[in-house]
């Protein structure tokens, strides 16, 4: 099979990078290659369903442009294809005065990326959060839900009507490169492609590798476990409540999300994963743990953070420790309120120093662009960041 474009990986950056090829004059053959039997199968379906802001991104950092400008194109896709979604605003709620000023920090970079947000004292935060624990908050009003499968598959399905093609179960084994073009290897046959795109997500590093990019990094899984509010406890959380985050971590911690169909989610915490599709202990894979735990940056990260490590790990398998933590923004919360019901894993790039990746990296070779890290929140950002994937791809095609 002979393509101008392969893309490795049928998330909603992979499907968001297609959708931005339609109509190009230089690509008439594009195939998305989906190693799983469904679109949207990992991180892009097993997220929390937000629209995020990027209050929390460094100004002038692609987290922070990405965000803004994918978000205002987000919204108009789903406007103009009728998928639902709601602007329905969060707290950030202080929990303690030490806490004040990073939640400070936050409004500060806030302002700085022109996002609609605010201080409140708790009064207002009652008014919004009737059962939300703290001393102040920050009201973000631009924060949404939505179901990102949903906005994935639209993509993919616009896609297909213009003659894009799809492959699910093909799985990259490996690849060969010429001076014009690419071969992947793949479990349903060769692909020759004259430009190759790396959206795999929680593999992407190994899919970078075949390619031969020289990387100073590697995927890290880090798991997340979800515990739904039962029905007579949805009350407690009108629409989203955070916590301040840790500086220090890559995470937002244990928050509040009420969802499009009325449910509330209490999640996810984040706990190194013992395999990268290793949504339980049980599906855990000894080749991916003995494989960072032999990368020395995984080992510089450990020992940077263990402590941090050693609490996720408790919440994780202890309820009674989920709970405490987030109780600490809903104190009524009781233990039979709540049970779980899902979790995920966000692929967590760490350089050979032990520092966590905490922006987008895209690294280019003549016939393959590779995503090599796109943390949250990529699943906002997504148009834009296939917006500038797309122009990459052209660039090499012409």
């Amino acid at each position: 099979m002979k393509v101008d474009v392969a893309i490795i990986g049928g998330g909603i950056v992979g499907c968001a990078t297609a959708f931005r090829l339609i109509g190009r004059p230089s690509v008439d053959r594009l195939v998305i290659l989906e190693k799983e039997s469904s679109l949207a199968s990992h991180q892009s379906g097993r997220n929390s369903g937000v629209i995020h802001s990027g209050i929390y991104y460094r100004p002038g950092s692609q987290k922070a442009e990405n965000c803004r400008v994918g978000r205002k194109q987000l919204i108009e896709f789903c406007e103009a294809e009728n998928i639902p979604f709601e602007i329905c605003g969060k707290v950030i709620v202080a929990t303690s005065e030490d806490e004040l000023p990073l939640l400070k920090a936050i409004l500060d970079r806030g302002i700085q990326n022109e996002i609609k947000c605010r201080f409140i004292d708790v009064d207002r935060l009652r008014e919004l959060e009737p059962n939300a624990n703290g001393i102040a908050a920050i009201h973000v009003m631009e924060t949404g839900i939505i179901e990102f499968p949903a906005v994935c598959f639209r993509l993919a399905e616009r896609c297909m009507e213009q003659g894009f093609e799809i492959r699910t179960h093909t799985q990259v084994i490996g690849m060969t490169h010429g001076a014009k073009s690419s071969i992947v290897h793949t479990s349903g046959g060769d692909v020759e492609a004259d430009v190759v795109v790396n959206c795999a997500g929680l593999h992407s590093d190994r899919i970078a590798q075949m390619s031969g990019a020289a990387l100073d990094m590697k995927i890290i899984p880090f798991r997340g476990i979800y515990h739904e509010l039962r029905p007579e406890a949805r009350h407690l959380c009108t629409n989203l409540i955070y916590p301040v985050p840790d500086p220090s971590y890559p995470f937002l911690g244990i928050h509040f999300t009420r969802m499009l169909d009325g449910r509330v989610e209490c999640g996810p915490n984040a706990v190194m994963a013992t395999g990268r599709e290793g949504y339980s202990f049980a599906s855990g894979s000894l080749k991916d743990s003995w494989e960072y735990v032999g990368f020395p940056g995984f080992r510089r990260m450990s020992v940077r953070h263990w402590k941090k490590g050693m609490m996720e790990i408790v919440r994780t398998t202890s309820k009674r420790a989920f709970l405490a933590e987030a109780r600490r923004l809903i104190p009524t919360l009781e233990a039979n309120d709540m049970v779980p019901c899902r979790s995920g894993i966000r692929a967590q790039a760490v350089s050979s120093n032990g520092d966590m990746v905490d922006d987008f990296v895209i690294i280019d070779s003549k016939t393959v662009v590779n995503v090599c890290n796109a943390p949250s929140p990529a699943a906002t950002a997504a148009l834009r960041i296939g917006q500038v994937i797309s122009q990459r791809v052209l660039g090499r095609l012409n």
